[in-house]
């Protein structure tokens, strides 16, 4: 007797008898992989599954599935909470879309440290950015250790550092930053007090190529960002930042990374919301 089950299109079979079917036997040749991780998302796959968006230092951004997460928390525990630095230990099948995560050992966990509704909107927009703009399968490690490094760095007392140091560095990632020392529409080297930015394009302009969409971007922005291009995260934990240092950088960058996934960041617009 034969009998294959499936679920979920082909992602999941199960074989009574041998023979069953290809993806019966595509199961039993499953490769075994394991790489440092960063949880990035959960959706319920049935009643007692989740579908698990992960990003690798190795392999890039996965999609796997958790058995039974949400019945037996003895399983994997807190290492499905979202942003949670992880060894995951996960499986592949030929021609599956999907891996199935085995195990998830956690590394460093946002719970560990104190939490309110700020710096859980800042975690999330994190995810949702990496989880949005990085392709499935891509290895990007210089994003993933980007990332890493700004999980310990976000704190409830400085949410916002990180978060500008994360947006200008994936805009710049991306491919998505102008030139910030000259003018997108002349050329001319900008001036401190005279450049602006707008919602129609990319890019940064002088004061005579200012339209009137513009907005500014403070001395101290433009100045700061520069800054932040040439050094580490952590060269900046010591100064001050109240929440609107570098607000006009951060909405500058939000817009190019949003013009270029042409959506709206619902983590950002909560953030919006909580003052950010």
């Amino acid at each position: 007797m034969e009998f294959c089950k499936r679920f979920y299109g082909k992602e999941f079979c199960w074989a009574i008898e041998f023979n069953c079917s290809e993806e019966c036997e595509d199961s039993r040749r499953m490769g075994v992989f394991t790489s440092e991780a960063v949880v990035l998302r959960c959706w319920p796959l049935r009643e007692a599954d989740l579908i698990v968006s992960f990003f690798t230092r190795d392999y890039g951004r996965l999609h796997g599935v958790a058995k039974w997460a949400l019945k037996s928390r003895k399983r994997f525990g807190g290492a499905l909470e979202p942003m949670t630095l992880v060894r995951a230990w996960f499986a592949e099948r030929p021609r599956a879309e999907l891996v199935r995560l085995d195990q998830l050992e956690i590394l460093s966990s946002p719970l560990s440290a104190p939490v309110d509704p700020v710096r859980m909107a800042v975690l999330s927009l994190f995810a949702e950015l990496v989880d949005e703009a990085l392709p499935e399968r891509d290895r990007q490690e210089t994003v993933f250790r980007l990332l890493a490094s700004l999980l310990e760095l976000t704190t409830v007392e400085q949410p916002w550092m990180p978060l500008t140091y994360f947006q200008l560095w994936m805009t710049r990632l991306m491919g998505l930053l102008p030139e910030l020392g000259h003018c997108t529409a002349c050329g001319e080297a900008l001036l401190e007090g005279e450049i602006s930015f707008n919602t129609l394009g990319d890019g940064l302009y002088c004061r005579l190529h200012r339209n009137g969409n513009a907005s500014e971007l403070t001395a101290d922005s433009w100045q700061l960002a520069q800054r932040m291009l040439r050094a580490p995260a952590s060269a900046f934990v010591d100064e001050a930042w109240p929440r609107r240092r570098a607000l006009d950088l951060r909405r500058f960058t939000l817009q190019s990374l949003e013009r270029h996934l042409e959506r709206k960041l619902r983590s950002a617009e909560a953030l919006a919301r909580l003052g950010g």
